[in-house]
């Protein structure tokens, strides 16, 4: 049910909060005299606790959501979404962000039964990415908590949302939705435990589960539970799975490897993992059934992709944008992130080998009406802490918006996970026409001095052949306007790798591309008279990722006069390809072996090269070129080093 990611298009990002200090006291003027009265209107949100529902009157809920997250009332932040979403048809929607779980339980009591159902939403991101690093360490922080405080959600909360509940109401349904049920709907391999998981239907006691986004889902079985039909009788409503004694039947039906024949053979997963992939980025998906124990999990397909009047309607509703005033002044890492940014399409046709995006949204674009992302944008020059400044507008891939096929037969016919990879498809209109009307008319508003795009972009995208001249004029403009009107100073983008070999297991283009691009980025920025940054991110030990692509890595990027700072390791992360190939060793669509680096000093070895401008890291380095026999590399990150005895001692005297 959320409507956001937890890792963008271009990849992985850094933990939100590593970028916010927690418990940070807020910039915002907001704590001054212009306060805006929506910010601590209790009446203008959902209600979150009995007082709040006796001032509306209301001696019952219809739908009780428990969140994970902190509610903030913004549409980027997935409980509210699904919340306004219902009480646009008429129900009456209550919300318990963050309940405690391991007191007497009085939060998951104090609202009582609904009138329909549970609805549990654990959170914008995946608690477990949440909660632990690569490395499988703890994180001190949670960028969705007031004050960025950690440990106030549990592990896996779908699971231990819907446990509790079922112990209080076993009679009430219980539906679960977001990210974490999301991308665990079939078997999975879970990184924390080290251990093939089954469905979380079969894991948890959640009734029912919606996967992706959730608007649609949720409010036909609203109407239908509603409507006096059983939870169980409930079982052709799209995006949704549940455990079941029924058996396949359809012929369009497709019936995967059981969990137990997956957990026996990981060939069997893996072969699962390309059926789930491409039924959840074709137009028209199969229905899917896999046996687990003595049941199945059944998954509908998707809908079809929202119209625009469809995804306006999700985003015009009355969201304060504030976090709930419960919170007074406390700082909300993530909102702070968001707060003065307009998301204007949904999905995304990249197909990165370790992103989730179109497992989640889909690989068709859902784009927004120019009208309403105005109306978003007037909205937010209305909050009493805007300065002038869009912090971001941009989407799950910033220049996306409004594409897709030419051809929507070819469309509805293809199987690709990636329009993108290996090439352009030839059927893709990649005309930035659109976005570039939006950046005119968001910067002729009065209130605006400068629009900002901070989501990530595709730069492959914006400089493949289009379907004619004038599109290939356009996106040159597209670029040329980005980088000149639209960057704060740093622009992020996602390169991932250096290596060929590694960029075609992760579904990215050549490193070649992105070194144009940056051609491109140097030379309108002394065109322009600027001097801003770019900023790549990559990612070590990705499946097909050795060592020495790492030091030709370091080696490269130093050519280029880069200090990396926006690196990570790779976490295998549920209903990816690179976590199938990390768990099953073998590409699940060609079967070949892969090298992956699993042990915490195969995954170190790697991402000590990220930081070869270290003093401390050079002695570690140069000992791990000479043990791969790279002496070449070693004079390229160190010139100043001479070979033999005290060459190293010299070399520290020098700079970089």
């Amino acid at each position: 049910m959320s409507p956001r990611k937890h890792h963008s298009a271009e990849g992985p990002k850094p933990h939100p909060s590593e970028d916010a200090r927690p418990g940070m006291k807020s910039q915002s003027p907001a704590t001054g005299p212009a306060r805006d009265p929506k910010r601590f209107d209790r009446s203008l949100y959902l209600p979150t606790t009995r007082e709040e529902m006796d001032r509306l009157g209301w001696e019952q809920a219809d739908i009780i959501l428990f969140s994970g997250d902190a509610y903030v009332d913004h549409p980027s932040f997935g409980a509210a979404v699904i919340g306004r979403v219902l009480q646009a048809h008429g129900y009456k929607v209550a919300i318990v962000p963050q309940p405690n779980w391991r007191d007497d339980l009085r939060d998951f009591k104090k609202l009582g039964r609904p009138r329909l159902f549970f609805g549990v939403s654990p959170g914008a991101m995946d608690s477990m990415v949440n909660h632990y690093t690569a490395n499988r360490r703890l994180r001190h922080d949670d960028a969705y908590t007031p004050g960025g405080r950690h440990g106030a959600r549990p592990d896996y909360p779908s699971i231990v949302y819907s446990g509790i509940l079922k112990e209080l109401y076993p009679d009430v349904p219980v539906i679960a939705g977001g990210i974490e049920a999301s991308l665990r709907r079939v078997s999975h391999y879970d990184y924390w435990s080290d251990s093939l998981r089954p469905s979380i239907l079969a894991d948890s006691k959640m009734d029912m589960l919606i996967y992706g986004m959730g608007e649609r889902s949720i409010v036909e079985l609203a109407r239908r539970i509603d409507a006096g039909e059983s939870i169980e009788s409930i079982t052709d409503v799209p995006q949704t799975a549940f455990l079941t004694d029924m058996q396949p039947d359809g012929e369009t039906d497709i019936v995967l490897a059981s969990y137990e024949e997956c957990r026996k053979d990981k060939t069997c997963q893996s072969r699962n993992f390309r059926d789930v992939e491409i039924e959840s980025n074709r137009m028209h998906g199969s229905r899917l059934w896999q046996k687990t124990g003595r049941r199945y999990v059944c998954i509908n397909p998707m809908y079809p992709r929202m119209t625009p009047e469809e995804i306006d309607a999700s985003f015009d509703l009355p969201y304060t944008r504030y976090p709930h005033p419960r919170y007074k002044d406390k700082v909300i890492p993530a909102y702070e992130m968001i707060r003065h940014s307009v998301n204007m399409h949904r999905g995304c046709f990249g197909g990165c080998a370790f992103c989730t995006i179109s497992a989640h949204q889909g690989k068709f674009i859902a784009s927004r009406s120019k009208e309403s992302i105005l109306r978003e944008v007037e909205q937010v020059t209305r909050m009493d802490d805007f300065k002038g400044y869009i912090s971001d507008l941009g989407g799950p891939s910033a220049n996306m918006y409004a594409m897709g096929g030419i051809d929507k037969d070819k469309c509805a016919r293809c199987t690709r996970p990636s329009c993108l990879h290996p090439k352009p498809c030839p059927n893709l209109d990649n005309d930035h026409t659109p976005l570039l009307d939006i950046y005119k008319e968001v910067d002729a508003m009065p209130k605006i001095k400068k629009s900002f795009i901070g989501s990530g972009v595709r730069y492959d995208l914006a400089m493949a052949k289009g379907k004619d001249e004038r599109t290939d004029a356009v996106n040159r403009q597209y670029l040329r306007q980005l980088i000149s009107r639209h960057v704060s100073g740093r622009l992020k983008v996602a390169p991932e790798h250096t290596s060929d070999a590694v960029l075609r297991i992760m579904r990215k283009p050549g490193f070649n591309q992105f070194e144009e691009f940056k051609r491109i980025f140097d030379r309108v920025n002394r065109e322009e008279g600027l001097r801003q940054q770019l900023i790549p991110y990559f990612i070590s030990s990705h499946p097909g990722c050795r060592e020495e692509d790492m030091a030709e890595l370091a080696a490269i990027t130093r050519d280029l006069d880069f200090h990396l700072e926006q690196v990570q390791d790779f976490t295998p992360t549920p209903m990816t390809v690179a976590t199938e190939i990390y768990y099953s060793g073998i590409h699940p669509y060609t079967g070949e072996k892969i090298f992956t680096a699993r042990s915490e000093k195969e995954k170190l070895a790697q991402r000590q090269f990220f930081f070869w401008y270290k003093p401390e890291a050079r002695q570690q380095i140069v000992d791990s070129l000479r043990h791969m026999h790279r002496p070449d590399l070693i004079s390229r990150l160190y010139p100043g080093f001479m070979p033999g005895r005290g060459g190293l001692k010299r070399f520290r005297n020098s700079k970089p």
